[in-house]
Protein backbone atom coordinates (compact mmCIF):
# COMPACT_ATOMS: atom_id res chain seq x y z
CA UNK A 1 0.00 0.00 0.00
CA UNK A 2 1.02 3.20 -1.04
CA UNK A 3 0.89 6.51 0.92
CA UNK A 4 -1.43 9.02 -0.93
CA UNK A 5 -2.82 11.76 1.69
CA UNK A 6 -4.99 11.99 4.17
CA UNK A 7 -7.82 13.21 3.01
CA UNK A 8 -8.58 16.42 5.34
CA UNK A 9 -12.18 15.61 4.66
CA UNK A 10 -13.10 12.24 6.02
CA UNK A 11 -10.74 13.73 9.26
CA UNK A 12 -12.46 16.91 9.95
CA UNK A 13 -16.06 14.64 8.98
CA UNK A 14 -15.24 11.58 11.47
CA UNK A 15 -13.83 14.61 14.22
CA UNK A 16 -17.51 16.37 13.91
CA UNK A 17 -19.23 13.39 14.51
CA UNK A 18 -17.42 12.69 17.36
CA UNK A 19 -17.94 16.48 19.11
CA UNK A 20 -21.93 15.60 18.10
CA UNK A 21 -22.19 12.09 19.78
CA UNK A 22 -20.14 13.87 22.88
CA UNK A 23 -22.23 17.17 23.14
CA UNK A 24 -25.47 14.33 23.03
CA UNK A 25 -23.75 12.54 25.67
CA UNK A 26 -23.30 15.90 27.63
CA UNK A 27 -27.09 16.78 27.06
CA UNK A 28 -28.17 13.98 29.42
CA UNK A 29 -28.64 14.39 33.03
CA UNK A 30 -25.55 12.59 34.35
CA UNK A 31 -24.74 14.31 37.33
CA UNK A 32 -28.17 13.29 38.48
CA UNK A 33 -28.14 9.86 38.80
CA UNK A 34 -31.91 9.13 39.52
CA UNK A 35 -33.07 11.16 36.85
CA UNK A 36 -30.68 9.90 34.37
CA UNK A 37 -31.79 6.24 35.40
CA UNK A 38 -35.45 7.55 35.39
CA UNK A 39 -35.26 7.46 31.27
CA UNK A 40 -33.72 4.16 30.08
CA UNK A 41 -33.43 6.28 27.34
CA UNK A 42 -30.11 7.69 28.61
CA UNK A 43 -28.09 4.28 28.68
CA UNK A 44 -28.62 3.53 25.18
CA UNK A 45 -28.10 6.93 24.12
CA UNK A 46 -24.78 6.85 25.87
CA UNK A 47 -23.83 3.47 24.66
CA UNK A 48 -23.95 4.08 20.94
CA UNK A 49 -22.78 7.66 21.17
CA UNK A 50 -19.65 6.28 23.18
CA UNK A 51 -19.08 3.45 21.19
CA UNK A 52 -19.48 5.55 17.64
CA UNK A 53 -17.10 7.84 19.28
CA UNK A 54 -14.48 5.40 19.57
CA UNK A 55 -15.08 3.94 16.57
CA UNK A 56 -14.57 6.85 14.82
CA UNK A 57 -11.20 7.33 16.69
CA UNK A 58 -10.27 4.39 15.35
CA UNK A 59 -11.23 4.42 11.84
CA UNK A 60 -9.42 8.19 11.88
CA UNK A 61 -5.94 6.97 12.87
CA UNK A 62 -6.47 3.50 10.97
CA UNK A 63 -7.00 6.27 7.80
CA UNK A 64 -3.78 8.30 9.01
CA UNK A 65 -1.82 4.83 9.49
CA UNK A 66 -3.09 3.50 5.42
CA UNK A 67 -3.22 6.72 3.54
CA UNK A 68 -0.29 8.91 5.49
CA UNK A 69 2.28 5.74 5.47
CA UNK A 70 1.40 3.33 3.68
CA UNK A 71 0.67 0.97 6.93
CA UNK A 72 -2.67 -1.19 6.77
CA UNK A 73 -4.19 -1.98 10.39
CA UNK A 74 -6.71 -4.74 10.47
CA UNK A 75 -7.03 -4.65 14.04
CA UNK A 76 -8.73 -1.55 15.95
CA UNK A 77 -6.59 -2.61 19.03
CA UNK A 78 -3.06 -1.44 17.04
CA UNK A 79 -4.48 1.66 15.86
CA UNK A 80 -2.71 3.36 18.75
CA UNK A 81 0.79 1.08 18.58
CA UNK A 82 0.92 1.75 15.29
CA UNK A 83 0.19 5.89 15.47
CA UNK A 84 3.01 5.61 18.43
CA UNK A 85 5.79 3.87 16.68
CA UNK A 86 5.21 5.37 12.99
CA UNK A 87 3.22 8.36 12.73
CA UNK A 88 4.64 10.15 15.34
CA UNK A 89 1.97 10.30 18.33
CA UNK A 90 2.82 10.95 21.53
CA UNK A 91 3.60 7.78 23.62
CA UNK A 92 0.71 8.48 26.18
CA UNK A 93 -2.07 9.10 23.82
CA UNK A 94 -0.80 6.03 21.83
CA UNK A 95 -1.49 4.14 24.93
CA UNK A 96 -4.94 6.04 25.84
CA UNK A 97 -6.13 4.87 22.04
CA UNK A 98 -4.95 1.26 22.95
CA UNK A 99 -6.95 1.67 25.83
CA UNK A 100 -10.53 2.97 24.45
CA UNK A 101 -9.64 0.05 21.59
CA UNK A 102 -10.18 -2.53 24.36
CA UNK A 103 -13.18 -0.90 25.91
CA UNK A 104 -14.75 -0.42 22.24
CA UNK A 105 -14.36 -4.42 21.44
CA UNK A 106 -15.57 -5.07 24.92
CA UNK A 107 -18.86 -3.12 23.97
CA UNK A 108 -18.94 -4.52 20.58
CA UNK A 109 -18.28 -8.66 21.93
CA UNK A 110 -18.99 -8.72 25.77
CA UNK A 111 -21.86 -6.12 25.59
CA UNK A 112 -23.81 -8.05 27.77
CA UNK A 113 -21.18 -8.00 30.98
CA UNK A 114 -21.50 -3.73 30.49
CA UNK A 115 -23.72 -2.47 33.03
CA UNK A 116 -26.19 0.73 33.01
CA UNK A 117 -24.21 1.70 36.23
CA UNK A 118 -20.71 1.45 34.40
CA UNK A 119 -21.95 3.61 31.24
CA UNK A 120 -23.10 6.37 33.04
CA UNK A 121 -19.89 6.81 35.44
CA UNK A 122 -18.03 6.31 31.83
CA UNK A 123 -19.93 9.09 30.34
CA UNK A 124 -19.91 11.38 33.42
CA UNK A 125 -16.24 10.55 34.26
CA UNK A 126 -14.25 9.90 31.56
CA UNK A 127 -15.44 11.35 28.15
CA UNK A 128 -12.08 13.50 28.34
CA UNK A 129 -10.28 10.15 27.39
CA UNK A 130 -12.11 11.08 23.85
CA UNK A 131 -11.34 14.18 23.46
CA UNK A 132 -7.61 13.87 25.00
CA UNK A 133 -7.52 11.36 21.50
CA UNK A 134 -9.51 14.20 19.67
CA UNK A 135 -7.41 16.93 20.38
CA UNK A 136 -4.10 14.27 19.54
CA UNK A 137 -5.88 13.65 16.20
CA UNK A 138 -6.17 17.43 15.86
CA UNK A 139 -2.67 18.16 16.90
CA UNK A 140 -1.16 15.40 13.98
CA UNK A 141 -2.79 17.25 11.27
CA UNK A 142 -1.39 20.67 12.04
CA UNK A 143 2.34 19.07 12.84
CA UNK A 144 1.96 17.07 9.51
CA UNK A 145 0.76 19.20 7.06
CA UNK A 146 2.93 17.14 3.97
CA UNK A 147 0.88 14.28 4.94
CA UNK A 148 -2.67 16.03 4.36
CA UNK A 149 -4.65 15.81 1.06
CA UNK A 150 -7.00 18.99 1.13
CA UNK A 151 -9.20 17.80 -1.77
CA UNK A 152 -12.24 16.54 -2.32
Amino acid sequence: MSPIGVSLRSVADRLALIDYFLAEIRALPLNDTEEFFRDTRNVWTCESCLRRSLEALLDIGRHILAKGYGIAVTEYAKVGERLGKDAGFRRDEAELLQKLAGYRNRMVHFYHEITPEELHRICRDELHDVETITNGLRRWIRENPDKIDETL
